[in-house]
This record gives structure tokens, C-alpha cells and sequence, in this order.
């Protein structure tokens, strides 16, 4: 299986470029793992309604020249819907069976997506509805990718 993260902005906290280096090499032997991080837009502290769209609309449209056409978009959204770790491997698991063998995963920057990423979306999926960094859950996501292989090949990961 390939997996695909496309994302918005780099990440600059060393604990998170750690992790994420970590669950990149434990995901070595499951799938094949890319990461295309597009910059972020920049947006004064204040931004005018206008402002926030045009800059939403030049995010939308860099992470949609990034994602695969072929593949399985889940769009990582507070509005998605929330799954249990078992539950996303039984989901990786039916989408692998049904002939998806590339996931394209997408994270949003810090003012979300506009309607026309939702549109390119097969499944928004929801971590919380607590609200994390963009950074942050870069580093969730693959933690959760790992344990759903992990679940699905019945071995032992903090049950």
C-alpha cells in the first residue's frame, strides 16, 4: 500500500520532527510512505473575511496539484467523522480489499479547508473535537496509521 500525507507547512519543533521521523521508519515494513508539505500561507493577525478566503484558496488549490489522482483522499477535518483505532484499521483494511492501494491522506493549515478540497475528499475523519496543531497532528496521524497495521496484523500495541 502507498500512503500519502499532503499537508500545509513545515514542521520546526524538534520533539515533532522526531517523532514523526520515528513513525516514518516504523511504517517501513507496512507501506510506502511520502510526505508533500506545501508553505503555508501567511495571513496578517487580523485577516478581513476576503483575506482569510483568498488565502484558504491558495492553500486549497497547492494541496490539490499535490494529491494523487488516482488515490483515496481522507481529509483530516474537525467536522469528520471520529473513529476508534480499531475501527481505522477495519477501514485501511476495507479500502485496501476494495482495490485502494494508494491512501492520500490531507492536513489542513491553521484556518482548515475551503469546500472544494471537501468536494475532492472520499472520507473526512475527525481526530477529536478538541483542536490540535497542524504540526501536531502530523505526528498523531502517523502514530495511528502504525497502530492500525499494527491492529490489523493482530500484533500488540498498547491494548
Amino acid at each position: 500500500m502507498k500512503i500519502t500525507v499532503a499537508c500545509v507547512g513545515k514542521i520546526k519543533e524538534k520533539y515533532l520532527t522526531a517523532g514523526i521521523e520515528e513513525f516514518t521508519k516504523r511504517l517501513t515494513p507496512f507501506c510506502k510512505l511520502e510526505t508533500i508539505a506545501i508553505n503555508e500561507e501567511r495571513m496578517p493577525d487580523d485577516p478581513a473575511p476576503a483575506e482569510k478566503r483568498q488565502v484558504l484558496e491558495r492553500e486549497t488549490q497547492r494541496l490539490l496539484a499535490v494529491v494523487p489522482q488516482n488515490s483515496y483522499v481522507i481529509l483530516l477535518d474537525v467536522v469528520g467523522k471520529q473513529l476508534s483505532s480499531p475501527e481505522l484499521a477495519a477501514k485501511l483494511d476495507s479500502l485496501a480489499l476494495a482495490g485502494h492501494s494508494h491512501l492520500t491522506f490531507v492536513i489542513g493549515g491553521a484556518f482548515g479547508y475551503t469546500d472544494a478540497l471537501r468536494q475532492r475528499a472520499d472520507m473526512a475523519l475527525s481526530f477529536s473535537k478538541m483542536t490540535f496543531t497542524h504540526q501536531m497532528i502530523r505526528l498523531l496521524l502517523l502514530e495511528q496509521i502504525y497502530r492500525a497495521f499494527k491492529i490489523s496484523r493482530g500484533e500488540k500495541y498498547h491494548w
